[in-house]
């Protein structure tokens, strides 16, 4: 497997695709970056990506790793993201 993108390979990308600066590009991205935090609450579609999405997660029983204790996990929420069904057919021809 190859490495994965820094943000500024991103940036570059979307810059000469989009045929703007790579200032513009950035903003772009940092702009979508905000409104998923924003919108996630109420869940947040990036179409063809996935989603984004506020998850309850349930109190449960843990095992404290250093002593080997059980212990109680409170509940808590948790934020997912889903990936769609096209971006894993695309990942993973």
């Amino acid at each position: 497997m190859g490495k994965s993108m820094t943000k500024g390979e991103i940036i570059t990308h979307l810059a000469k695709k989009t045929k703007t600066t790579k200032k513009v590009a950035g903003e772009f991205l940092d702009e979508l970056v905000k409104l998923s935090y924003k919108e996630a609450k109420k869940d947040f579609v990036i179409p063809g990506l996935g989603k984004l999405t506020v998850s309850n997660r349930k109190q449960r029983m843990g095992r404290n790793p250093a002593t080997g204790q059980t212990m109680v996990i409170p509940a808590k929420k948790v934020l997912k993201f889903r990936i769609s069904k096209a971006a894993k057919d695309a990942a993973l021809k």
